[in-house]
Parts: C-alpha cells; sequence; structure tokens
C-alpha cells in the first residue's frame, strides 16, 4: 500500500527537497504541500493523506495549532492522519505540547534522508516514537522541567495489569515491540496485544501519547 503524504513548511525549498526524497520511494507519494498550517487544513481535507510532516515554526497558523485542529477528537467523521512534527531543539515546548495533541512523533529537520523516509513508514504503520534516543532525552526534559498540569494520571494506571503496566514502561524508555519482546521474553505478536490493551485501556490515540503519560504518571522518571 502507497504512503499519501503531505508537507508543510513556510519554506519552498525545504518543502520540494522532501518531495523529491519521498516520491523517490515507490510506496511513498506526496500528494500536497502547504505553507503555513491553515493550508494544511484546507490541503488535508482535500487530498487524506495518511501522514503530515509538519513544521512547528510557521505564519498564519503554527503547526501546534494546526495539528491540534486536525487530531481534534471531537469532530466527527474528520479524517485524522498521522502527524509528524518538524524540529529543532529550540522548540521543546511546541513539541511537548503537539505530542500531547496527539501527534505521533518528530524529527528533527536537519536528520538525514534515510532517517526521514523511516519516520514516514514508521509513523504511517502507527509504531513506536521516531528516533528512541532524541525522544528519549527531549521528553525526559520536558518531564523535568515542564510538568503538564495533572489530573492524576496514576489513577488512570489502576486498571493496567503488573505485564501491561511493564510494557508500558519500556515503550517509555523507547524500545521497539521486538525489543520489548526481547526483555520480557515474549513473542512480538504478544506484544502488540499488550500495546493495544494499554492504548485502548488508557484511550490513548498512540505510542507517543502513551510515552507522555508514563512520565506524567510517575511510571518512569527523569533519570532513571
Amino acid at each position: 500500500m502507497t504512503i499519501r503524504v503531505i508537507i508543510v513548511d513556510d519554506q519552498a525549498m525545504v518543502r520540494a527537497g522532501f518531495a523529491a526524497l519521498l516520491n523517490a520511494q515507490s510506496d511513498i507519494d506526496v500528494v500536497g504541500d502547504a505553507a503555513d498550517g491553515a493550508q494544511a487544513l484546507e490541503v488535508t481535507g482535500r487530498t487524506h493523506p495518511d501522514v503530515v510532516l509538519m513544521d512547528v515554526r510557521m505564519p498564519v497558523m503554527d503547526g501546534l495549532e494546526a495539528a491540534r485542529k486536525l487530531l481534534d477528537p471531537d469532530v466527527p467523521g474528520a479524517h485524522r492522519p498521522k502527524v509528524l512534527m518538524l524540529t529543532t531543539f529550540d522548540v521543546d515546548d511546541y513539541v511537548y505540547e503537539a505530542l500531547r495533541a496527539g501527534a505521533s512523533g518528530f524529527l528533527l529537520k536537519d536528520a538525514p534522508p534515510a532517517d526521514l523516509i523511516a519516520a514516514v513508514r514508521v509513523v504511517a504503520a502507527g509504531e513506536a516514537l521516531l528516533a528512541p534516543s532524541v525522544t528519549r532525552r527531549l521528553i525526559e526534559d520536558f518531564a523535568r522541567n515542564r510538568p503538564a498540569k495533572r489530573r492524576d494520571p496514576k489513577l488512570r494506571l489502576n486498571g493496567l495489569t503488573p505485564r501491561e503496566t511493564e510494557v508500558l514502561e519500556l515503550i517509555a524508555r523507547g524500545l521497539s515491540n521486538q525489543e520489548i519482546a526481547g526483555r520480557l521474553v515474549l513473542a512480538e505478536q504478544t506484544v502488540k496485544t499488550h500495546i493495544g490493551r494499554i492504548l485502548g485501556k488508557l484511550d490513548l490515540r498512540d505510542r507517543a501519547q502513551a510515552v507522555v503519560l508514563a512520565y506524567e504518571s510517575g511510571l518512569v522518571t527523569p533519570g532513571q
């Protein structure tokens, strides 16, 4: 199946470069682009992409606001693509809020081309957060310095079984399904089943939100 992608960035050269790279892949098709968040909403509604590559800082409407609108669960019947934020280290607050809004992950804008291609495929498949080592470092920083307003997230974890709690902790540490299976001596399909149950019980959209909740709840703490 071909992965349909739109690219949202206020720099035309960035959009053109990413489009050329992704269109060269047999399983990826760039179906549109946009120069700001408002255009992204219009193009998404028209093209129904699987993945939106979304820059954070843009005029008219920034990527954070656009991600919130695209992923708003209260809009019935809306097409909700996977959103992959494009960022640099100086916009950590925005990335954190984007993850809380439901973005599936983020990628540094200066990442190697192979990482961008892999990121699109990973996000489209609903798999792990991107670049685990970078993700871990940034989210630990978020948890340490910019805690969210909490509604006692620990209570939400009470419905998990001990095994599900173990799996959630390993997700938050950036392990892939295969790595979790090896650590817990489980079949990879069993790990996928546990993850599905975790997301369902905690009413989470994807693994990105699971990581955020794991840190907010205190299940995983920075520096462990």
